[in-house]
């Protein structure tokens, strides 16, 4: 989620009622739930500049991203030189939606992920989001296999259409909306066991899972899981698909997540990072055998497509945000400086008797909490989950907004787990920061009644809203 001050969103802006109004008209006409929401957080701000993992307030305050805008901003907010590719981009007044015409970005742009990617991909569609990027998965694997069924893992997080809600067992994300498609099948991620039992039955068309979880809680892999997962799929006639939107372009240390584990997947599903958080783009990356299970004949050359599929902004975007990743080495430093980082967290989280694990890879990580030991705390800490099951961890979130100036949130289907996903280019100085105000933060949760007393009042203000 976002991020905000104590003071109330109209009076953050010096631009004053020009401000005002835009902020009542997007409560009016647009989302008022959500603006209810980070009011309540006391995550509500107007920013006046994002640069790097640095987010200026209205009111003069200093924010640390380490959210990243759900893993967008791999090469930080606007940065200078995705900024100016596009700008030259546009300054060309050539063609952009033209539809009719051949995209030679797309081409260039498509030959570099290949190429970044490697495996047995050997085609890109070009999509403009990351459900939109799971919603062609489902389509191109059904069409190749011919079969209906679709198996995926619990825990997952795949997006908000129809298809990749499908794909999600958490029941919070589709209820209200009716039933999704059907032939969706649930293993645990990790077992084995229950996998080959599924795709033994010759009924699915791909297997589709996050190479380490996210919104499950930033959950790796065992061991070996996922080259079984691939032997597997290959011995039945499964499509193997990552989604690798969030864990994809560097995030993990590694251009794909499934480069630390050897795999060769039949296709790879990218998107968020891809244009530096500037301009929606995604892609699919795929085997010639698939794409050609759609695209048959002429008559079907336009099957499956978007209109803004290849856009020239989103198309410059992502090849400018390819030079940054590799000009700049951020794979590379993500990989080196987040070990050094998980280490640094799990010392100085070491004594707090509510902190279970640290873990991840890379710049995407996760502080794991759970039911203290002490009687004391562990009254309050399970009446707040009888509150609701989120409290615990927004409550660490509001506090390291408030009082340390640190943006960040808890899993969406694991609220047990606070993320830490700053840009692939923030400074060490930023890192060091986010340890001191977590370990400042758990001191005081451990300490002070304060921090029950308030979430408790958190709790009532939520139930007049």
């Amino acid at each position: 989620m976002p991020s905000p001050s104590l003071a109330p969103a109209s009076t953050l802006d010096s631009k004053g009622s020009h401000s005002r109004a835009s902020s009542n008209a997007y409560e009016r006409c647009v989302n008022p739930r959500w603006v209810n929401l980070l009011d309540l957080l006391d995550l509500n701000s107007t920013y006046t500049k994002c640069q790097g993992e640095v987010l200026h307030t209205s009111d003069g305050r200093q924010i640390l991203d380490f959210l990243s805008g759900y893993c967008v901003y791999n090469a930080g907010h606007n940065h200078p030189a995705i900024v100016n590719a596009l700008r030259r981009e546009l300054d060309q007044t050539g063609p952009s939606m033209l539809q009719s015409h051949i995209s030679s970005t797309a081409g260039e742009l498509a030959e570099r992920l290949l190429k970044l990617s490697g495996g047995r991909v050997t085609k890109v569609y070009f999509a403009t989001s990351g459900s939109d990027g799971v919603e062609t998965a489902i389509k191109f694997s059904r069409a190749h296999t011919g079969r209906k069924g679709l198996l995926a893992a619990r825990g997952a997080f795949h997006g908000l259409t129809c298809g990749a809600l499908a794909l999600m067992d958490s029941g919070f994300w589709s209820d209200g909306f009716g039933e999704m498609i059907p032939g969706v099948e649930f293993v645990d991620f990790g077992d084995l066991t229950q996998l080959e039992a599924q795709l033994a039955t010759k009924r699915h068309a791909a297997l589709i899972l996050e190479p380490i979880q996210g919104e499950a809680g930033i959950v790796l892999p065992p061991p070996g899981y996922l080259a079984e997962a691939q032997k597997l799929c290959r011995r039945y006639g499964t499509v193997f698909v990552l989604d690798e939107v969030q864990t994809g372009l560097g995030r993990t240390g590694r251009f794909l997540a499934a480069h630390h584990y050897g795999v060769e997947p039949d296709m790879v599903i990218l998107a968020k990072a891809l244009s530096g958080g500037l301009v929606p783009v995604g892609a699919v990356l795929m085997t010639d055998a698939i794409y050609d299970s759609v695209y048959t004949s002429l008559k079907r050359a336009i099957v499956h497509t978007s209109t803004y599929s290849e856009s020239g902004l989103g198309m410059r975007a992502g090849l400018a945000t390819l030079d940054v990743l590799e000009d700049e080495g951020l794979a590379d430093r993500a990989l080196a400086q987040g070990d050094a980082f998980r280490e640094q967290l799990r010392e100085a989280l070491a004594p707090f008797e509510m902190v279970r694990e640290v873990r991840g890879m890379g710049y995407f990580s996760g502080i794991v909490f759970g039911p203290p030991k002490s009687l004391a705390l562990r009254l309050s800490f399970e009446a707040f989950a009888r509150v609701h099951p989120a409290m615990f961890g927004q409550m660490l979130v509001m506090r390291m907004y408030r009082e340390h100036g640190i943006l960040t949130q808890i899993c969406g289907n694991n609220f047990l787990v606070l993320k830490a996903a700053p840009p692939l280019n923030s400074s060490p100085e930023s890192l060091v920061s986010f340890v001191t105000a977590i370990r400042s933060v758990m001191e005081y949760v451990h300490s002070s009644r304060t921090f029950w007393a308030d979430a408790l009042s958190l709790a009532a203000r939520a139930v007049r809203i």
